[in-house]
């Protein structure tokens, strides 16, 4: 096992330098520098322009541009085109607000999605299987920002409850225990929201998994042996169709930075992917690469944890 994930983070070492060499290739082809966006001042002479592209080595070739962002980066010196802000910090700070969004919206995910699509399984055809299929693909073909918004009108006019941001304007000489709730209020709408579609695509999952072993020859002996209905769905039949997403989970660690960007720009939620999205429209290629490292570098760290969990998982795979 130390032999296989010693030369598993070898060649995603190696993996991960090529994904930032594209990385960085493919932002720097894009058109438009970012001394040519608009907000940072439209008066701006030649003189200066040349001042800020020989400061942040605009003006050198390829390969110097990409040692001089990974020496930077490297250094913790990297600095933001936007603003002239350290990358890192700026990202840690969004970091601390994502990771909740993120952590809330996945526990709803897949805790709701597992008993819905389980027991659809197992009542097949009835009732409760054709009203959970019908609600999956609905809220599957409607978008998530339509309901959020429909939400939002809903909880402002109706409730008159504020939903918008990290906390309510005005809250933060209240007591503790009323600024943890109001925190945790914010908290519960977006989870909700971005979890809608994630509980209907991961719940249609689980119902096919449960479907494909639900008949197989273990899981009728085992039911001829007598054992009960929850042991034989839980105990056997759940455990084999859980394999597929022991990968799926691998796949999950980036939407750390791009799972909620539409959710984060609706509910003004300052995290990730808002500093991903703003940097984008600023062309800060920096905080667009650092972003992007940072997605590569989850990415393959998920799929790793998946490779081990599936193989702690399954007896039928053994590591040379």
């Amino acid at each position: 096992m130390w032999r296989f994930l010693l030369r598993t983070l070898w060649q995603r070492l190696w993996l991960l330098v090529f994904i930032s060499i594209i990385s960085h290739a493919v932002i720097h082809l894009a058109p438009g520098q970012p001394t040519e966006v608009d907000p940072m001042n439209p008066m701006m002479k030649a003189a200066d322009i040349a001042r800020i592209r020989q400061a942040f080595h605009l003006d050198d070739p390829f390969y110097l541009q990409y040692w001089h962002w990974l020496g930077d980066l490297l250094s913790g010196e990297l600095k933001s085109f936007r603003d002239g802000l350290p990358v890192l910090p700026k990202i840690w700070d969004r970091f601390k607000n994502s990771l909740p969004l993120f952590l809330s919206t996945t526990l709803i995910v897949w805790t709701l999605s597992f008993p819905t699509g389980i027991h659809a399984a197992v009542t097949r055809g009835s009732r409760y299987d054709r009203a959970t299929t019908f609600l999956a693909y609905a809220l599957i073909s409607v978008p998530g920002f339509f309901l959020s918004y429909m939400l939002i009108l809903a909880m402002v006019q109706i409730f008159h409850m504020p939903v918008i941001g990290l906390r309510t304007f005005g809250s933060e000489g209240s007591p503790w225990h009323l600024q943890v709730m109001d925190r945790l209020w914010h908290l519960v709408i977006p989870s909700l929201m971005a979890a809608l579609t994630g509980i209907a695509v991961l719940s249609r999952y689980v119902r096919s998994q449960m479907l494909e072993v639900i008949d197989q020859d273990y899981v009728r002996t085992a039911r001829a042996k007598g054992l009960d209905e929850d042991t034989v769905v839980y105990g056997h039949a759940l455990r084999n169709a859980l394999l597929p997403f022991v990968t799926m989970f691998g796949f999950l660690v980036p939407g750390l930075i791009s799972g909620s960007v539409i959710f984060e720009q609706i509910f003004a939620w300052p995290g990730l992917g808002q500093l991903g999205y703003e940097a984008i429209l600023s062309r800060d290629f920096p905080m667009i690469l650092t972003l992007n490292f940072i997605a590569a570098v989850l990415t393959l760290l998920g799929i790793l944890v998946s490779d081990v969990l599936y193989a702690l998982v399954d007896p039928r795979i053994r590591v040379e």
